[in-house]
């Protein structure tokens, strides 16, 4: 270096030379300005979700007559929390990677994949060490979310589900500890699914906490989603047709600043004309847990507040962090002394809690959680569905430094997520588009081990909340009265209750109130008509089904009922014409089946 300082110097008269020095700093210039917008470019392509690419082929077909590979033709993209043979785990972390041998085998869930027909094509970037539910990494950058390229992707994984929301692969695996597949899933628009814990192999991913964490899986298709479930949980085909009871969890929808007609209101009317659904519920789960959880109770007291359902569940959740903090340590103590230096600074204050937790009151920890298991199991039993908001705020902006604003948010969020990650219950997050620019999401929670129960309730489901949701986006917004539900929704409940208690000139008369509130809404219609059956008022129940079809002529119920009022009036080739065509709608319709048989015999 002195002997090019000492050349220039004599030479610094020769305007040869300063040309020489000028082109060569341009050309370092420009150098780094092609690396830097190759780099970007890159990431553009990829939208910085992975962190390595690879093909990892899968497993050759059986011969015949054996089933074809039900995951054939798909690609997937994993967490840099799995093992991948000769390959280092990275955990999030440049630190961890530098400090870990490669991985001797695959991890089990990827094997599984493998073996039925799926070909994984890389890793992708994760929050630090599986901490946190933002999605921003300093060291390998965070992914951009397609849907909101301004604000976070979520965590803890981030990359695998902006990968899927992105359309580069069709599935993805991540892991959810206090909700790093349910979140992102939320932020970025797509289905996410945290299985039962400990229900879906985790021999060869990296543990943040244990008893909390579970191998979950995003994916942009509902019947995907089915299908990886089936191959990870080793499910039987067979759908059964089972009674489902929505519970819907009135006082975390307050928690969300989401319009109802745009979250309750939309799964409440796709399920309308659904058979197999029961009248929903409604519950307060704060109020259910704090009355059900008894242990719980030291934890809200130590937060100086009155029990109401907020501050249990805040309590509820600082329970869940206070385990994750404990598991980890128990997990990785001696690394993260040495290491916790190098990690960014949100995951380094992390860490350091997590090595400063104290032990004392573990056993109260764990009681806490058994007993969220039982209760969420008393609450749903066997057909019980749970509907909450997957969160309750937008994806915050990039880079926030507003701690308090943070703070706020990840009270709201972990309330949300800690009633799946402390009872061990699975839950899926289901997209309902846009309200504005931010996706509008909820989740669906059934009791633990109930995986394939939710995951056939999805795909019944999902045609039509995507159908409900496009419509409540272009409907003007509504105010809501008597708390939850605007007037003519009241009204409908009111009549839905007068005919469960055999009260049908009262049924009818709220159904009435109701249509003149809404005349829009073809379930009025049809459930005004079931009690207008009832009284024998055969032909009002058969004006009232022609006004449902009007409206909605996808409605079987309208077609069952009208068939009922027409074979009642001994019209019995039309009648049967509409069981045909509810037929046509649902096959398996077990009513219609019976009634177009009956009828076919009646009119030989």
């Amino acid at each position: 270096m002195s002997n090019t300082l000492t050349l220039i110097q004599s030479n610094a008269s020769n305007p040869k030379v300063w040309v020489v020095i000028g082109v060569t700093v341009a050309g370092i210039v420009i150098l780094a300005e092609t690396r830097k917008r190759r780099i970007k470019a890159l990431r553009e392509e990829d939208f910085g979700a992975f962190l390595d690419r690879f093909e990892l082929l899968p497993f050759p077909p059986p011969p015949p007559p054996a089933a074809k590979q039900s995951l054939s033709g798909l690609t997937f993209s994993i967490s840099d929390a799995f093992d991948v043979k000769d390959y280092i785990t990275g955990f999030g972390s440049p630190q961890w990677k530098k400090t870990h041998e490669a991985a001797e085998k695959t991890a089990v869930v990827v094997t599984t994949l493998l073996k039925n027909g799926a070909t994984c094509v890389g890793k992708t970037i994760m929050d630090e060490l599986g901490f946190g539910v933002i999605g921003e990494n300093k060291h390998y950058g965070t992914p951009i979310n397609p849907l909101m390229p301004s604000n976070v992707p979520g965590g803890c994984s981030s990359g695998s589900a902006v990968s899927v929301a992105a359309e580069l692969v069709d599935f993805s695996l991540g892991i959810d500890t206090t909700g790093g597949v349910r979140i992102p899933a939320a932020f970025c628009g797509i289905l996410g699914f945290r299985p039962s814990q400990g229900t879906v192999s985790s021999v060869g991913v990296l543990p943040n906490s244990q008893s909390l964490e579970t191998v979950g899986w995003f994916a942009s298709d509902p019947s995907v989603l089915c299908q990886v479930g089936h191959a990870l949980l080793n499910l039987s085909a067979v759908a059964h047709r089972r009674q489902r009871s929505l519970i819907f969890a009135d006082d975390l929808f307050e928690l969300s600043d989401i319009p109802k007609q745009k979250s309750v209101h939309v799964v409440r009317k796709a399920i309308e004309n659904l058979s197999g659904y029961q009248t929903p519920k409604h519950v307060n789960v704060g109020q259910y847990v704090a009355s059900n959880v008894p242990s719980l109770a030291e934890f809200c007291e130590q937060s100086g507040k009155p029990q109401n359902s907020a501050s249990t569940l805040k309590a509820l959740s600082s329970v869940m962090l206070a385990i994750q903090r404990h598991e980890f340590k128990t997990n990785h103590e001696e690394w993260s002394q040495t290491c916790k230096s190098f990690l960014g600074p949100r995951f380094s204050n992390d860490v350091v809690t997590a090595l400063k937790s104290r032990n004392e009151s573990i056993k109260s920890l764990y009681r806490v959680k058994n007993e969220m298991r039982a209760t969420i199991q008393s609450l749903l039993k066997e057909d019980g569905i749970l509907v909450i908001p997957t969160v309750a705020d937008p994806p915050p902006k990039l880079n926030t430094k507003n701690k308090n604003s943070l703070n706020e948010f990840l009270d709201r969020t972990y309330a949300l997520s800690s009633i799946a990650s402390m009872s061990g219950c699975c839950q899926v997050t289901i997209p309902l588009g846009q309200h504005g620019d931010r996706p509008i999401s909820v989740s669906f929670l059934t009791y633990y081990g109930g995986d394939k129960f939710l995951l056939d309730t999805i795909l019944d489901v999902y045609a039509s909340l995507q159908d409900q949701a496009k419509l409540a986006s272009n409907l003007a917004p509504v105010s809501d009265t008597n708390g939850n539900m605007e007037a003519s929704e009241v009204m409908k409940e009111k009549g839905n209750a007068a005919y469960k208690g055999r009260q049908w000139n009262k049924a009818v008369n709220f159904y009435t109130e109701a249509i003149k509130l809404n005349g829009a809404n073809a379930t009025y219609f049809c459930n005004r008509a079931a009690a207008f059956l009832e009284l024998g008022c055969f032909q009002q129940a058969e004006q009232d089904c022609t006004e449902a079809m009007l409206i909605d002529k996808k409605n079987v119920k309208a077609y069952l009922r009208r068939g009922t009022a027409r074979e009642s009036l001994v019209r019995y080739k039309e009648a049967a014409a509409d069981f045909r065509h509810a037929l046509v709608l649902e096959p398996q319709n077990k009513t219609a089946k019976i009634a177009e048989k009956r009828l076919r015999k009646l009119m030989s």
